[in-house]
This record gives C-alpha cells, sequence and structure tokens, in this order.
C-alpha cells in the first residue's frame, strides 16, 4: 500500500482545518513588513470607494438641478463636479491598483523563497515518499493563486465591502422603504453561497491536485525520453497523459459549474430585486413622494450594492481557491526536517582527520520499513586509509554513504567522525568536511567555471584552473568554444560521460576535503575515459581518508583494505591477495570478472 506523503502527515499539524478560510490569516506574517504599502492602499481604496458612492450624489444633482430647472449654469457646474469626482476617482484607483499588486507580487515572492528555502532543507527521506512534481506545483501554481488574492481578490474585496456597506448607508438615507425591498434579497444571496462555496473550494484542490499530477506525469516521461522512445511507448505514454489530463479536466468543469452557478444565481436574485425597486420607485415618483434625482440615485447605489455582492460573490471563490493553495504551502512550511542540528552542536577538530566509525549500526528506508539494509554493522577507518566498499547489489553499500553524509540517522548503533558522533554535530558542519564523487555526476545547467567552483564559492580562477588540471579536466574545459565559460547545457548534455566525470572531482578536488566517499566513478566509461578518470582519482585519493564504492575489482587492488558487505552485514575483510585466498564471498565476484580465480589471484600486488 502506497505510504503517506511527509506533507500528508504535516496536514495534521499547524493549520485551520479544510472548512474555513481562517488559513488566509497566516498571509499576515508576509503582509507585515509591508505595512507602509498596505497602509497607503487602504486610503487610496477608501478614496476609490467614496469616489463611486460621490457619483450617485453629484447624478442626483445632476437631474434635480440640472435636467429638471433647465438652468444651463447650474447643469454645468454640476458636470464639472461629476468630472471632478471621476479624476479623484482614477487618480485613487491608479494608487490602490499599483500598490496593491506590487505588496501580491512582493509577498508571493517571499512566500516562494521561504518555501523553497524549507525544502532545500528537508531530508532525502521526504523525497522518497514526496513526488516532485507535487513540490513544484506548489511553489508555482499555488503561490500564482495567492498572488491573485493578494495582488487582486484581497483589494476588490475590501473595495466592494466598502461600497456595499456606504451604498447600503446611503440607500437608507434616500427611501428607507425601498432599501427594505432592497435587503429582502440579502438572505436569499447568502445561502447559495454558504451552500456553493464549501463545493467550490473542495473542487479547488481538487483540481489543483489533478494540475499536480499533470506535471509530474510530463516530469516523468520527459526526464526517459529515450527509453520511451526506445521501447516504442509514446503512443502508451501519450494515451496515460491524455486520461490525466482528461481527469483534471473532468476535475475543473465541475469546478467551474459550481462557480458559475453561485455567481448565475446570485446577478439572478441581485437584479431581480432591482427591477422590483425600478417599478415601486416609479410609483413613488409618479406620487410625488420621490424626486427623479432621489429615485435615480437610488438605482444606483442598488446597482452599486448589487454589484458589489455579485463581486464579493467571485471574490469568495478566488478566496476559497487561495486558502486550499495557503493549505498546500503551510504543509510545506510546517514540514520538519528529519535531519537537524542538535541545540548545542559539538565541532569537529580543525584540521578534521577524517577518522570513520561504524558501531553495530542497523537501518531501514523509510519507503521500504519492512527490509533492513543494514545489519549491526561495524568497521573502523584509519585517518588517511583508502578503504573499498564490496558487494553485491542491495549490499548496502551505499546507504553507508548516505549515513555518512546524514542524510539519515541509523534506527540503531551510531557513526562517528573523529570519535564525534554524526548526532552530535551540524549536519552542515559535517558535510563541509566531506567529498562526494557520484556514479552519476551532476552537472548543473550553467557553465564549466560555474560547476566546478560549486565545491567552493569563493574560489579563484586560479584555484578552479588548478582543480580543473588535477582533475584531467582542463585541457578539453579550455578547448570549448567559451572556455570554461562555456554553457554545458542541462545535465552537461555538451559533454561526455568521461568529462562529465572529471568535472565533478573537480569539484571534490576544489573543496579538498578530509573525507572522501567516491561511488565508484568509472563503472559506465569506455577505457580511455576510465584511465583518465583513474587519473584523476589517484590524485584526488592521495593524503586524505577515502571510502570507495567499487563495482569494478580493478578499481580496489590499490585500496589499503577492501570491506565485503552482504545483506547490510560485514561478511569479508582485506587485501585482495588474502580474500582471494579465502574462497568467499568476493573471490565469487572476482570471478565474474575475470577469467578464473587463478588470474585474479596474478593480479594481487
Amino acid at each position: 500500500m502506497r505510504q503517506p506523503s511527509m506533507l500528508q502527515q504535516a496536514r495534521s499539524s499547524e493549520r485551520p482545518r479544510a472548512n474555513s478560510l481562517a488559513v488566509l490569516g497566516l498571509l499576515w506574517r508576509h503582509l507585515r513588513p509591508y505595512r507602509l504599502q498596505a497602509v497607503g492602499a487602504g486610503v487610496a481604496l477608501v478614496i476609490a470607494a467614496s469616489g463611486v458612492l460621490g457619483l450617485g450624489f453629484a447624478l442626483r444633482h445632476l437631474v434635480d438641478q440640472g435636467f429638471a430647472t433647465g438652468d444651463a449654469g447650474q447643469l454645468d457646474r454640476t458636470v464639472l463636479m461629476l468630472l471632478g469626482v471621476v479624476v479623484v476617482l482614477a487618480a485613487a484607483t491608479y494608487c490602490r491598483f499599483s500598490l496593491v499588486s506590487w505588496i501580491g507580487e512582493r509577498v508571493v515572492a517571499d512566500i516562494r523563497s521561504a518555501v523553497y528555502a524549507r525544502v532545500v532543507r528537508l531530508s532525502p527521506a521526504f523525497f522518497e515518499v514526496t513526488k516532485t512534481s507535487e513540490v513544484l506545483s506548489r511553489l508555482t501554481t499555488d503561490t500564482t493563486l495567492l498572488q491573485v488574492v493578494v495582488g487582486t481578490s484581497l483589494s476588490q474585496a475590501l473595495r466592494n465591502l466598502l461600497l456595499f456597506l456606504g451604498g447600503s448607508v446611503l440607500l437608507l438615507i434616500t427611501s428607507p422603504k425601498l432599501t427594505g425591498l432592497v435587503f429582502l434579497v440579502v438572505p436569499a444571496v447568502v445561502l447559495p453561497i454558504l451552500v456553493f462555496g464549501r463545493r467550490v473550494r473542495r473542487l479547488s484542490r481538487d483540481s489543483q491536485d489533478r494540475v499536480a499530477e499533470i506535471g509530474g506525469r510530463v516530469d516523468e516521461t520527459l526526464t526517459a525520453i529515450r527509453t520511451v522512445q526506445a521501447f516504442t511507448h509514446e503512443a502508451r505514454e501519450s494515451a496515460r497523459f491524455s486520461a490525466t489530463a482528461e481527469a483534471a479536466f473532468k476535475t475543473a468543469v465541475q469546478r467551474i459549474r459550481a462557480r458559475a452557478a453561485l455567481t448565475a444565481l446570485v446577478m439572478l436574485l441581485v437584479f431581480g430585486a432591482v427591477s422590483l425597486i425600478l417599478w415601486t420607485g416609479g410609483h413613488d415618483v409618479v406620487a410625488g413622494r420621490l424626486t427623479g434625482g432621489e429615485l435615480s440615485a437610488f438605482v444606483f447605489y442598488a446597482v452599486v450594492v448589487a454589484s458589489a455582492v455579485g463581486a464579493l460573490s467571485e471574490v469568495i471563490g478566488d478566496l476559497q481557491r487561495a486558502a486550499g493553495a495557503m493549505e498546500r504551502l503551510v504543509e510545506l512550511l510546517n514540514t520538519e526536517p528529519a535531519i537537524k542540528a542538535p541545540a548545542d552542536p559539538r565541532s569537529l577538530p580543525v584540521p578534521a582527520r577524517g577518522a570513520v566509525t561504524l558501531e553495530e549500526v542497523s537501518f531501514r528506508y523509510p519507503a521500504q520499513p519492512d527490509r533492513p539494509t543494514l545489519d549491526a554493522l561495524s568497521f573502523r577507518v584509519a585517518p588517511g586509509e583508502r578503504v573499498a566498499l564490496v558487494g553485491p547489489s542491495g549490499a548496502g553499500k551505499t546507504t553507508v554513504f548516505q549515513l555518512l553524509l546524514r542524510f539519515y540517522d541509523p534506527l540503531a548503533g551510531r557513526l562517528t567522525v573523529d570519535g564525534l558522533d554524526l548526532r552530535d554535530l551540524d549536519p552542515l558542519a559535517l558535510r563541509a568536511q566531506i567529498g562526494l564523487v557520484p556514479q552519476e555526476p551532476v552537472i548543473f545547467s550553467g557553465s564549466a567555471l560555474e560547476n566546478i567552483r560549486y565545491g567552493k564559492p569563493e574560489a579563484s580562477l586560479e584555484e578552479v584552473k588548478e582543480a580543473a588540471r588535477a582533475a584531467q579536466a582542463l585541457e578539453f574545459l579550455e578547448a570549448l568554444p567559451q572556455g570554461l565559460d562555456t554553457y554545458l547545457g542541462e545535465r552537461g548534455v555538451r559533454l561526455s560521460g568521461g568529462q562529465r566525470q572529471r568535472v565533478a572531482i573537480a569539484r571534490a578536488l576544489l573543496k579538498n576535503p578530509p573525507l572522501l566517499l567516491l561511488d565508484e566513478a568509472t563503472s559506465a566509461l569506455d577505457a580511455e575515459s576510465e584511465r583518465a578518470v583513474q587519473l584523476a582519482l589517484d590524485g584526488l585519493m592521495a593524503g586524505r581518508t577515502t571510502l570507495v564504492i567499487a563495482h569494478r575489482l580493478a578499481t580496489v587492488l590499490k585500496a589499503d583494505r577492501i570491506l565485503v558487505l552482504d545483506h547490510g552485514r560485514l561478511v569479508e575483510q582485506g587485501t585482495h591477495a588474502s580474500l582471494i585466498r579465502q574462497g568467499g564471498l568476493y573471490a565469487r565476484l572476482a570471478q565474474l570478472q575475470f577469467d578464473d580465480a587463478t588470474e585474479a589471484a596474478k593480479l594481487a600486488p
């Protein structure tokens, strides 16, 4: 059964429940630094709302003092007053829109930064049970929804609330009788908002989840496009994507229909009431109980109030969607890293010696809780020693590296570096003393200079060149069109496998760590590339503690000691020659790569 994601687990803590808009109150912590701009936007909003209501006052004077009296001078003055109100309204609207939009963009940028800063600090265990596409959806789609709310919808909600309140007061002043008719419709408007609001909110969240699934499907397929095409699965993947897109479409249609029904019903009720008011007010004008100007102003205010109510129903739909988005973002922000620095971390000696010890270490991955990966594993590595880890697939070799980097903590036992338990160290300080060269080198979409400097961001150009030279990489890098400044493409597609590996080695050389972890860096290379990479590795390993995961036994011949792992336990250790003589697991692995055990023994020093 699929494990619940860490995001789903976070939903149960430190946030309002899904049936409330209260979660949007969490936006205040991000709005607080921009109080001055918010106050300015609020003042502009009040002036703009007052300007709209002032149009009704000007309209009343235009009809009663301009048209009815037949005084051209009075008409001119009334029209000029109307134009003055329009100018003030336009200026206030400009200020409101500019300030609110700025705040929206600024707050969303801050939220994106906060979420990303949290995500990159989460341990690999988080990404074992959470799709990357789900995180990407929250950083993009959900934050965009928040930008709409903060930069548009929230301002519109406040504006329409002011128009509703101000218009209601002016309606009451103009004609209490007609105002009573207006507010007969209020319960009929509020009820569908309450009924449909929750449904819109649920469908909005479902729609966002379906969009995240689309992103995940695209990311997975395009990342493995060569495999998809090699197995001629283009049509099959297209069909799977279409099914995912169709599910998202159906969910979106349900949401759209619910919002459309809500809006249509509200508008029908509101403007039906306006028609009733016009009929009743017209009879009052005929009877002399109301002037034409007062009826015109009342109708204007009624339209303003009706429009405000209709707009508020639309805004509530946006707020419902944004609340769902905010919940998803809060889940990320509330997800705590599984690996944290202790309150009072201890410090490694300077310089670190690189001594490594595992004491009865047991471990199981969160995604595979029923399968032990390490089982009471113990061994020691002396400072400056070169140790190879050998064993069949699944023996636990890579897991040892994961634990030494403290991507995970052991379930039992302990690991130490220079005699200090890793759980007593700040993970950042620990990792600063470790260099990693993975089997599949990671090349970022930047220049060669940026990729090598990743090991030491403050390094000078000469230091970078020296590291590249030691890694046997400088010659081919300088031959690129722009030398070290050449853009290497996404995942380093402009380089061969051996060249990418040497760039990764140069990065580790530049970092100059006392403890080096090598996940067999030559297993997928041709003979010529392997030789160049091996020369670079020899230079990298000199004078530092090195643990090597060896897939090719030829790599381990230079090791001071070989540790043979099987099912998470240490089953053999020694030199190549002694292990061959023992005739155990190592000797059997050697036979798979050499013609026979005798030839393997000849390779022993």
